[in-house]
């Protein structure tokens, strides 16, 4: 009975190590993604080469660093980046063995945030309760290879009335040296009303 208790408590001490192992792997996937998404970026480069695409700045913080994977997100055209068009905040989380979720919030008055991204202490002030999440907006990105995550919305579930859209939909590459980004608009008859017409804008990584 000893020898078979014995050999009871070496199998279980085994799985356990096993799944922490496992549970390792998985916040190291999750830690990647996490860090290859964060920095300063523009499509400086891209726009020389087509004059159809500008030249637009995208930083990438991280805030509320004891609660979880959360990054300040400000975009502008590269010339004025005073005036930021998109201000928002991403929640970075595993989904499922195989997926990881990009949700996406929205802050109260975007004006008291411009260029917070160089102090992202200062959204210690607010909390959870303070930003409001974009329902149906969330980017679902699997990981290709290392430091090589892909991913979009879903087709019509993020809503959208900027110029005339229904719902718009983004489909993201993220690298350790760039991210690729693809947002358009769609009428309620799946017309094209914005965004790019030729592919995503290259945003590569300046530090």
């Amino acid at each position: 009975m000893t020898r078979y208790l014995l050999i009871l408590s070496i199998l279980l001490l085994s799985l356990n190590c096993k799944k922490s192992e496992s549970k390792s792997e998985v916040d190291n996937e999750l830690n990647e993604l996490f860090a290859i998404m964060q920095g300063s970026y523009d499509s400086e480069i891209q726009s020389q080469v087509d004059s159809t695409y500008f030249n637009i700045s995208l930083h990438m913080y991280p805030i509320w660093k004891d609660k979880g994977n959360f990054l300040y997100v400000e975009q502008a055209l590269n010339s004025t980046q005073d005036k930021p068009y998109r201000q928002r905040i991403y929640e970075v989380t595993r989904l499922n063995d195989s997926t990881f979720k990009s949700a996406v919030y929205t802050l109260a008055i975007d004006s008291l945030w411009v260029g917070k991204w160089k102090t992202p202490s200062a959204f210690d002030s607010i909390s959870l309760k303070d930003i409001t999440l974009k329902d149906g907006c969330e980017v679902l990105l699997k990981r290709i290879e290392p430091n090589y995550f892909a991913g979009k919305t879903g087709k019509t579930s993020c809503e959208s009335s900027l110029r005339g859209a229904s719902y718009a939909t983004s489909e993201v590459e993220i690298l350790e040296d760039k991210i690729i980004s693809w947002d358009r608009g769609f009428d309620s008859e799946g017309n094209h009303v914005w965004g790019a017409e030729k592919g995503g804008y290259i945003f590569n990584k300046l530090d």
